[in-house]
């Protein structure tokens, strides 16, 4: 079993991945701004933590065999996250990313087209920027997890597809579940296939 830090673990996200890793016997430190609503589960420690604070995080996260990242984008930056994880010491760097940098078309990004809510823009462009920026990253074996379109609560199935860099959409659309996509992390974790790579998960 894996010891684990988990930076967001009280958020909508992070909290599926964080079942998931407790659920499959793996030790876990939660981190968040307000640990107090970090869920209280097996194999969990609660930390507060700062997402600006590098020399903060970087003690926090030190001594683990991976980190996962479940922040919003527009909440946090990319700089001082990886700078953390580089000055931590732990090589393995895992990113709940975003939809909006997944392919619709040859080169055309989902972002990038008219239907895309203006609501979500800033996230979603974020996201794309944090993206381009782990290409750029040789010395942390990272890996950028793009959720569909739709990411939502609902089931934990088990039953969904993996993909690269297009967006994957069915005769009912695009989307995942926060509890299949926490499947999908967790599975990265116990069994790398995806290092310094993006990948996708949907129905």
């Amino acid at each position: 079993m894996a010891n684990l830090a988990l930076i967001g673990a009280s958020g909508a996200v992070g909290s599926r991945i964080l079942k998931e890793l407790s659920d499959r016997g793996h030790t876990v430190t939660g981190i968040a701004r307000s640990p107090e609503k970090i869920a209280a589960l097996p194999g969990v420690t609660a930390k507060k933590g700062d997402v600006f604070d590098k020399e903060g995080l970087a003690e926090l996260i030190r001594d683990h065999d991976a980190v996962i990242s479940a922040v919003h984008f527009v909440d946090s930056d990319p700089d001082t996250l990886i700078a953390a994880v580089r000055a931590s010491g732990v090589k393995r760097y895992l990113v709940v990313g975003g939809a909006g940098s997944l392919e619709v078309a040859p080169g055309k990004r989902l972002v990038d087209t008219a239907e895309f809510p203006a609501i979500y823009k800033a996230e979603a462009q974020k996201g794309a920027d944090f993206l381009d920026k782990l290409k750029t990253v040789s010395d942390l074996d990272w890996t950028f997890l793009s959720p569909s379109a739709m990411f939502v609560p609902g089931e934990r199935t088990g039953k969904f597809r993996v993909g690269k860099d297009t967006l994957l959409a069915s005769d009912k659309g695009s989307s995942i579940s926060f509890e299949d996509y926490a499947i999908a992390m967790v599975d990265e974790i116990e069994k790398p296939t995806h290092v310094r790579q993006r990948f996708t998960v949907g129905y």
